[in-house]
């Protein structure tokens, strides 16, 4: 039996402090994506000149901090977070083979980056994050996995991108799921045909990650002064879980999945819990209101569509995995840890979720969530002997 259980299907890795600074022509050094020290020891990615953004800690309390007393800069970070060979190190510690890796400092749909207002700089921004990924990914790119960020606000320029990281071995598109709210047209409408076509030609799963949409609120000074800093923020993370749902409404009616039968969603980090509510509802009023006179292209219920072209990511969760799986789909639910976010499993606690969310599910089951269906849509190579032997000697020492 091997070693390695879990193809981990999100986790994000902190961006280095000279990423762009190292790699963008020197006419645009002074206005890309940095980070600055303040007078307290505190490190923060600066985009542009001045637009502060996150400490650099928010993004890697796992094992060393939390929301609420982060690491203040590098040194206090687990070194998982932004070294793969330390990544490498911890992965073979929890018997995960594999992990799909995320963003950061761009924002989880590449959204920030258009704070930066020169369509060639952030242009710059997205290519130069996407090269120092694939050679952070290539200590072992069989284990590391990248997902391609895009300049979705153009879409030619996605579409090269795409074919040009597809190329080096990526494994997926990062795609805001509400372009609607940077001004860009609806899923459903015509202009994303581009995307959705090489989608489809290449084999690559679209990712919606949480957090990629519509954060205009974001942690609300009134809501913290009126419910407390913490409150605040676990009110904040559910409310980006459930905007996924939001996502999810508007893709399965936008004929999207209709028109690319073979095209893949992925809804990353949202839970999978309110899902069977979601297809439940959405199934009701299509056929309630007769959507498939209207559009006669539909040929399949919301739910069916979902069946065939979408996945779902959990982590934290007990009871929807132990009791909602048969009305999710077991060959649609993918395991992460989100490592090393806030909100991640970490150490222990990763086998203890599993242990418990999983317990009333047949080994077969179990298998495809933790590893199967990763494995064929990522289309991830398994270990072979030797790196079961090297993480048996690595794990004992």
């Amino acid at each position: 039996m091997s070693g390695y259980t879990i193809i981990d299907v999100d986790t994000h890795v902190t961006e280095t402090p000279d990423l762009w600074i190292s790699r963008a022509p020197a006419s645009m050094r002074d206005r890309v994506p940095h980070v600055e020290t303040d007078a307290r020891g505190i490190q923060r990615w600066v985009l542009g000149s001045g637009r502060g953004l996150a400490s650099v800690g928010m993004t890697a309390t796992a094992g060393v901090g939390s929301f609420k007393r982060p690491p203040k800069n590098y040194d206090e970070m687990h070194p998982g977070a932004y070294d793969a060979k330390a990544r490498l190190k911890y992965m073979d510690q929890m018997g995960i083979w594999a992990m799909v890796m995320y963003p950061n400092v761009g924002g989880f749909g590449a959204q920030q980056f258009l704070k930066l207002n020169d369509p060639e700089l952030m242009l710059t921004c997205v290519e130069i994050y996407n090269d120092w990924q694939t050679e952070w990914a290539s200590a072992d790119s069989r284990r590391l996995l990248p997902i391609t960020s895009i300049p979705f606000w153009d879409v030619a320029a996605a579409v090269k991108e795409v074919r040009r990281c597809a190329a080096m071995g990526h494994k997926g598109i990062l795609f805001t799921g509400e372009p609607q709210y940077y001004g860009k047209p609806l899923l459903g409408d015509p202009h994303w045909n581009p995307l959705w076509e090489v989608a489809v030609e290449l084999d690559l799963p679209i990712s919606f990650h949480i957090g990629s949409g519509d954060m205009a609120e974001g942690l609300l000074k009134t809501r913290v002064a009126s419910y407390g800093r913490m409150a605040a923020f676990a009110e904040l993370a559910v409310d980006i879980f459930l905007r996924n749902g939001l996502q999810l409404n508007d893709l399965l009616m936008s004929g999207v999945l209709a028109r690319y039968p073979k095209i893949k969603f992925v809804s990353v980090e949202s839970g999978i819990g309110w899902i069977p509510f979601a297809l439940e509802a959405m199934d009701y009023q299509f056929q309630g209101n007769s959507v498939a006179e209207e559009h006669p292209e539909f040929d399949r219920l919301p739910s069916e569509y979902f069946a065939r072209n979408v996945y779902a990511c959990y982590w934290f969760e007990q009871t929807a995995p132990r009791r909602l799986i048969d009305k999710i789909g077991e060959d649609n639910v993918l395991f992460e840890t989100d490592f090393p976010h806030p909100t991640s499993l970490y150490g222990d606690e990763v086998h203890a979720r599993i242990k418990g969310g999983l317990s009333d599910c047949a080994e077969s089951v179990r298998h495809k969530i933790l590893w199967g269906n990763a494995q064929k849509l990522y289309k991830v190579a398994g270990p072979d002997a030797a790196d079961e032997a090297k993480r048996t000697a690595a794990v004992g020492a």
